[in-house]
């Protein structure tokens, strides 16, 4: 048995099954893919949104990655993975949303509040050390006001999901669609135990649960 070979397993069940069943529609989304909404989410195997929004193939756009985290926009000529992806999203697939999703126990967040990693070369810790150092300065002020506890850890966990909604307006298309009303941005945090989701009210700066 390799790692492969679950997955193998799986996949059979869904051609026999999942596809079978719903082979109108993957023969539609063969056309083309039109979701409405672009999620960002967390590499986190725990966290799936296809999961947790329960939704079919072909309805979001998903970018996943440590923390869910989203940079500022740059030009510089580094590579800009999730950059490109949010501007493939709002440019050219015209999304009506973009949500970013945090969750509980996020191991990025946990990197970033520890500085786990510090001074580690790429390859030993070092990608993840630079990726996470975007959190600096909101686990500063969550550490000023929590200390470094679980409680901490659960607030900087919030934190990352405002600072990548901070940064999704910094690129001009978000802002300008955002402004113009066809486009908005939500803030999300999910609880792994209790399976609870909240979603952030960009006004009083609280997580709600739905």
């Amino acid at each position: 048995m390799t790692a492969l070979d679950p997955l193998l397993q799986g996949y059979r069940r869904f051609r026999a099954e999942g596809w079978a069943h719903q082979r109108e529609r993957w023969t539609s989304l063969a056309e083309g893919q039109s979701p409405r909404l672009l999620v960002i989410a967390c590499s986190d195997s725990r966290v799936d949104p296809a999961v947790i929004f329960d939704v079919s193939p072909g309805e979001i756009f998903v970018v996943r990655n440590v923390a869910n985290l989203v940079p500022p926009f740059e030009t510089d000529p580094s590579r800009h993975g999730v950059s490109a992806a949010v501007e493939y999203a709002v440019t050219q697939l015209k999304v009506d949303g973009i949500v970013v999703i945090g969750h509980e126990f996020c191991g990025g967040c946990q990197a970033a509040m520890t500085r786990a990693f510090e001074g580690a070369p790429n390859g030993e810790g070092g990608f993840v050390r630079h990726w996470v150092d975007m959190l600096d300065e909101a686990r500063d002020r969550v550490v000023a006001e929590h200390g470094e506890g679980d409680a901490a850890l659960r607030a900087l966990e919030r934190e990352a999901v405002r600072v990548s909604l901070a940064n999704l307006r910094s690129f001009p298309f978000v802002a300008a669609a955002e402004q113009a009303g066809t486009l908005t941005l939500t803030g999300a945090w999910f609880a792994i135990r209790d399976g609870l989701l909240r979603i952030l009210d960009e006004q009083s700066g609280r997580f709600e649960t739905v």
